[in-house]
C-alpha cells in the first residue's frame, strides 16, 4: 500500500516560508528551506493560530498567536510559551513533486 500523498510541485511551494496544503483532508503546513521541504500539522499545540500564518526563519517557525517557536525538522518546541511539539510528517521530493506520509 502506497500512503505517500503527492500535494504540488516544489516550485509551487513558496521559497523560505510556509504554506498549509490539504493533506489525505487534513490541513498540513509545508516549510521549504533552501532546498528541502519539510511539514508539520498545522495548528499550534499551544493555541488556535496556523502555523502557516507565522513566520519562518531557518528551521523555525514562530506561532503568530504567541510567538513560541517550533523546529520544522521535527516539530519540537523551542521556546516558551509552546511545550508541546506539533506533529512532523516526512517529506520526500520525486521528479519535483513534494509527497507527504501522514502514517
Amino acid at each position: 500500500m502506497n500512503d505517500w500523498i503527492a500535494v504540488a510541485t516544489v516550485d509551487e511551494l513558496p521559497a523560505d516560508d510556509a504554506v498549509e496544503l490539504e493533506a489525505g483532508g487534513q490541513p498540513v503546513a509545508f516549510y521549504r528551506v533552501g532546498d528541502e521541504v519539510f511539514a508539520t500539522a498545522s495548528q499550534c499545540s499551544h493555541g488556535n493560530a496556523r502555523l502557516c500564518d507565522g513566520f519562518l526563519e531557518g528551521f523555525e517557525i514562530e506561532c503568530p498567536l504567541h510567538q513560541g517557536r517550533f523546529d520544522v525538522r521535527d516539530g519540537r518546541p523551542l521556546c516558551g510559551p509552546v511545550t508541546e511539539p506539533v506533529r512532523s510528517y516526512p517529506v520526500r521530493v520525486e521528479a519535483g513533486k513534494v509527497l507527504v506520509k501522514l502514517r
